[in-house]
């Protein structure tokens, strides 16, 4: 899930750049903005930083070992006598 402070900041940016005529309704203008953007990112069903390098290491460690296996499956077949 994407950070609320990253949230609160496009918020604030979207409200700062209404035109002066709604400058009045800022603040429910920034309710409606953050209820959008929380829900967009929701339904994006974004991961994390930490949860995305976890899930390349395993895959990369994953890679490794189906390469070895690769090599020992390969090696076994070259062998005539087993």
């Amino acid at each position: 899930m994407i950070d609320l402070r990253t949230i609160d900041e496009v918020t604030r940016k979207l409200a700062d750049s209404l035109p002066p005529g709604l400058t009045q309704r800022k603040e429910e203008m920034e309710r409606q903005f953050r209820q959008v953007l929380t829900g967009a990112f929701e339904r994006m069903d974004l991961v994390g930083r930490e949860e995305f390098d976890a899930k390349c290491a395993l895959l990369e460690e994953t890679r490794a070992r189906l390469e070895a296996l690769e090599v020992r499956l390969a090696a076994l077949g070259d062998d005539p006598g087993k």
